[in-house]
């Protein structure tokens, strides 16, 4: 019997490595659900990728059964009975999922517009964490809202018990209508606001502002802007005067600081609830202090002195202390800005309700014409520190007026002050002004300052050497030599101001040079 043959088996080559490239891992939430859609269904990922041909017969079944079963599951196509029964038995053969993913799911867009299929799936699940919480927290908040609303209807529990709100609630609500309004801005750009969020403005319906159907110029008002002020007409409508009404014109001032109407809200509340007037004022400084040109400010900080001052009308200390402070924060104003006439004008109203007419007055408004000898701000409040003071005045008196109760010491005085300060710039009409306003309030002619006057004019009429260094000593020339009875040398005044050193009022020197003529 021969020997059988041996055999010979070659030993097996290492399989070639696999030709199809390796997956990656997916970057987006986009490729992430693409690539669970083709691990649930590998028939359809062979057949887009190598086409029909490369599927075996079994492969092409499955993926025919694939293609019919959101149809059949649906009942949109009916088979027969015995067919369906043979076709469900292949779905669970070849383990087909009955609701699988969608190839190309829409994932939507984010606040920003990006498309959220975009995202890193690590990113997907961190929005996902914050709307399970921003969920979460919205449910206690409307457990927080049937717990306030049984308690104002005095509703009791089950063991009859009152539902009771505390403090401690409160607090928790507004931290959880913080977060809420943070998620609510983060996931869906919802700005929300402080006082939709807040639990103690739960109680105010809110009135916006309508604009007119085809209103020409209507306002963009900012968001925050727009829902503060929706909650002030409420309050308004409602008469409310409270701390919270207090605190909502604070912030509606921080946003407007002009808005006349919530100033005067303000004040009813700081009247009506009789609140200290000095803490008002320190608050008002602050504003102030931001906000240097605002009328508004000087208007309401003059309300609350007028409401306070009966309050402290018999105490001396207290109104020495209040006009000190007053003083000195006027003081800082003006240095920020030495002519800020909302500033001069309180300062005017605080002198007269205050009775400053002392000598620190006076000496503030000579330091100001020091610093700058054409501040007419400051020139004005001297001319009311000197010739209103109530002790060496006649009440009512004119400032445009003779009255004979001021000293004629003072009107010397003065007369003196203001040539020194004319000296010093001759072209300043504020320092002449006051002159003028001093002799009449002193009952003097313009004739007592016409040699004072001459020394800033010379050779008059000689167009070869003629000099004027003040326009405004020509016109109080004029008026001397008329005074005088001297209507040429009053005229010759004149036309030399229309002709040469003010031609710009040119008409309104001729017209004095006619009136010269009739008087």
């Amino acid at each position: 019997m021969p020997p059988k043959s041996r055999t010979v088996v070659s030993k097996a080559k290492n399989p070639e490595p696999s030709k199809e490239p390796q997956e990656t891992e997916p970057t987006s939430v986009k490729q992430l659900s693409q690539s669970r859609y083709y691990q649930l269904n590998p028939v359809t990922k062979r057949f887009e990728t190598e086409g029909l041909e490369a599927l075996t017969p079994a492969e092409r079944q499955t993926w025919a059964n694939a293609q019919l079963l959101p149809r059949i599951a649906g009942k949109q196509t009916i088979l027969p009975a015995k067919v369906e029964r043979e076709y469900w038995k292949q779905v669970a053969k070849d383990n087909l999922p009955i609701r699988s993913l969608r190839k190309d799911y829409e994932w939507g867009t984010d606040k920003t517009g990006r498309d959220v299929g975009e995202y890193a799936p690590q990113d997907l699940e961190e929005r996902r964490r914050k709307q399970d919480r921003l969920a979460a927290l919205t449910i206690e908040h409307e457990r927080f809202l049937t717990k306030r609303d049984l308690k104002a209807r005095g509703a009791r529990d089950r063991k009859g018990n009152a539902y009771e709100i505390t403090e401690e609630d409160i607090q928790q609500e507004k931290r959880r209508r913080a977060e809420m309004a943070h998620l609510n801005k983060e996931l869906y750009n919802d700005r929300g606001s402080a006082y939709s969020t807040d639990p103690e403005w739960d109680d105010v319906i809110p009135i916006p502002a309508i604009e007119p159907e085809g209103a020409l110029a209507a306002i963009a008002y900012p968001d925050d802007y727009a829902e503060a002020m929706s909650y002030l007409r409420a309050v308004m409508a409602a008469e409310e005067a409270s701390p919270r009404c207090l605190r909502l014109t604070d912030h509606i001032i921080s946003m407007n600081p002009a808005h006349y109407t919530v100033w005067l809200y303000r004040f009813k509340i700081i009247s009506t609830l009789n609140l200290p007037v000095p803490d008002e004022i320190d608050w008002l400084n602050e504003v102030a202090l931001a906000h240097l040109k605002n009328y508004q400010i000087w208007h309401h900080r003059q309300l609350l002195i007028d409401h306070y001052y009966p309050q402290i009308a018999d105490d001396a200390e207290a109104l020495k202390k209040l006009g000190r402070s007053e003083s000195q924060f006027i003081a800082m104003m003006l240095d920020e800005d030495t002519k800020n006439y909302h500033v001069w004008s309180y300062r005017q109203y605080l002198v007269r309700k205050l009775n400053l007419f002392n000598l620190h007055e006076l000496m503030l408004t000579q330091n100001l014409i020091e610093d700058d000898v054409r501040n007419n701000s400051a020139w004005s409040h001297r001319f009311l520190v000197v010739f209103s003071d109530p002790k060496a005045s006649t009440e009512g008196s004119h400032a445009t007026e003779y009255d004979a109760k001021v000293p004629s010491e003072t009107v010397d005085r003065e007369i003196a002050y203001a040539k020194e300060k004319i000296l010093l710039a001759p072209q300043n009409q504020a320092a002449w002004n006051y002159l003028r306003g001093v002799l009449v309030k002193g009952g003097r002619k313009m004739g007592e300052v016409k040699e004072f006057s001459g020394e800033f004019v010379t050779a008059l009429g000689d167009d070869a050497k003629e000099e004027v260094r003040s326009s405004h000593a020509l016109d109080c020339l004029a008026e001397a030599y008329l005074e005088d009875g001297n209507k040429d040398k009053a005229k010759l005044c004149l036309e030399r101001l229309a002709v040469k050193w003010d031609p710009i009022r040119a008409g309104y020197w001729n017209y004095r040079q006619q009136l010269v003529d009739v008087a």
